[in-house]
């Protein structure tokens, strides 16, 4: 095997990400990273919905069932959701998952709850490329036999 033949065989690995973004905020802040062609891992997957609170644990612990290496929620900032209050019950929520995740075994770094306003494609960027490296740095999940 020839030098360059190793060095191609080497394979990195490269997370999944699933993003759960609130219609309102996170979701236009993604659209805002998009239009202003900011760059970040295309690793992301993005799942729209209407807001950070309807995301049931169940949609997390489905998503990393499926094969996500990490699960990100993102909502609109305290103070600012569209249904006043559904971003505080997600806060919430997300922590009894952690507190659940960490009784099943994952790795707590796996998952994140960020606050993502419609102004902030650049801030989207970042957190997506930060989440995806922390992810990566983790390694696959893994399967019990």
């Amino acid at each position: 095997m020839t030098q360059a033949e190793t060095t191609t065989s080497i394979k990195v690995f490269e997370p999944t990400i699933i993003v759960f973004a609130c219609n309102w905020c996170s979701y236009a802040g993604a659209d805002l990273a998009g239009v202003s062609r900011l760059k970040y891992p295309s690793n992301i997957r993005i799942v729209r919905v209407m807001c950070s609170g309807r995301v049931d644990p169940a949609f997390v612990m489905k998503a990393f069932l499926k094969g996500a290496d990490g699960v990100m929620v993102a909502g609109c900032h305290p103070g600012d959701c569209h249904y006043l209050e559904g971003n505080l019950r997600a806060k919430e929520r997300i922590d009894k998952m952690v507190e659940a995740m960490k009784i099943l075994g994952f790795e707590k770094d796996r998952f994140r709850l960020e606050w993502i306003s419609a102004s902030e494609g650049k801030r989207f960027a970042q957190i997506m490329t930060e989440f995806t490296e922390q992810v990566r740095t983790l390694g696959p999940i893994k399967k019990s036999e």
